[in-house]
């Protein structure tokens, strides 16, 4: 098996255009035609995750975090990225990042920390817009099936937890052919009408390419009328953070004793509690503060994320509980996660979870 593989299999649960615009999510150093050995599942890449993948015999890791992260303008002799990048190269070792698209999907990391707190229902808690697409062809009656089952085929037609999605109208479609043309129905040089129908469908706007190849493939005429519309709608199934809803209220402190056991944490930082029970949770793994005032908007009564500032600790007043379990603490389990998916996909092939513990942050 070659590396593209892993790749693309991870792309199709945490698709890369799913990142934010900042990231630099992806295969960022290696060869993905390279046969495949064995993969190191880390948090963050450093030097000495990479003397790891060396001793252990990887030539593929898979880091949540970038070590790239923001453009390079100089790699110099003595810094981690210049260190890591000399390292990879000389070892033929790829490295593939899975960051912000893994987070931002309905079950990536956000809702695998969610399971461990027992919460089995939830939904995207801040949904992201500018993803999805409408397409709408016409094909002659006879061909629609086959033309609508090749556009579901390629990814179109999936509306949430719903797919073969789509709306057929009826009509007539006119067209004259030209002496150069070759038509499938009617005559050169001569006004045709034909019975046809409408189909539309949504699609992600990253298969955009794809789908369209697909709908060229299965129609039978020389030249397909289709329109592409961008929609405004948002995507459901993709965006920041979740809401979830506890299986039964509990109290404040009993919620919070089950936070640190889940996620064995030596501290939680939070505003004052209000008294009352807990049901509602809003959950966001990593810097998660820009979504205080869509956690309040959903009702939340805890908001756990990590990175929180001094000032932010007094946005909610007495509407909300907001616990900072650390950077770290909320993101390790990126490598539980990875195993679980990974393993099961490629159950015959080597994935091993980094033993480094790469938190710079420390507690006395």
């Amino acid at each position: 098996m070659k590396i593209i593989e892993i790749v693309r299999f991870l792309e199709t649960k945490a698709p890369s255009a799913y990142q934010e615009n900042y990231d630099n999510a992806g295969l960022i150093t290696g060869d993905p035609e390279m046969e495949f050995l064995r993969a190191l599942l880390c948090l963050d890449m450093t030097p000495a995750v990479i003397d790891e993948a060396i001793e252990q015999h990887c030539n593929l890791i898979i880091s949540h975090h970038p070590f790239i992260f923001h453009p390079v303008k100089k790699l110099i002799h003595g810094t981690p990225e210049a260190a890591i990048l000399n390292s990879a190269i000389r070892n033929d070792i790829a490295i593939y990042a899975i960051h912000t698209n893994l987070d931002n999907i309905h079950d990536g990391l956000n809702s695998f920390l969610f399971k461990k707190l027992g919460i089995n229902e939830y939904r995207i808690l801040s949904p992201k817009r500018g993803l999805i697409e409408k397409l709408v062809t016409f094909c002659p009656d006879a061909h629609a099936v086959s033309v609508r089952n090749a556009l579901f085929a390629a990814g179109a037609g999936n509306i949430g937890n719903y797919d073969g999605c789509s709306f057929n109208s009826e009509g007539t479609g006119s067209f004259r052919a030209s002496q150069a043309a070759n038509p499938f129905v009617g005559e050169k040089n001569v006004l045709h009408f034909e019975k046809e129908v409408r189909i539309e469908v949504v699609l992600p706007t990253y298969l955009e390419k794809s789908i369209v190849g697909a709908l060229l493939s299965a129609h039978p005429y020389e030249e397909v009328a289709y329109d592409l519309f961008p929609l405004s709608n948002a995507m459901q199934q993709v965006g920041a953070g979740l809401i979830g809803q506890l299986p039964s209220p509990m109290p404040e402190t009993d919620f919070f004793h089950l936070l640190r056991s889940s996620f064995s944490l030596p501290v939680i930082k939070h505003s004052p509690f209000r008294s009352k029970p807990v049901s509602r949770i809003a959950l966001c793994t990593g810097s998660g503060s820009f979504l205080i005032s869509e956690a309040l908007q959903a009702a939340a009564d805890v908001f756990i994320t990590a990175d929180l500032k001094y000032h932010d600790f007094f946005v909610p007043s007495d509407r909300l509980v907001l616990a900072d379990i650390g950077h770290y603490e909320s993101e390790h389990w990126v490598k539980e996660w990875l195993y679980a998916v990974l393993i099961e996909k490629f159950p015959n092939f080597a994935f091993l979870i980094s033993g480094i513990n790469t938190n710079p942050v420390q507690y006395f």
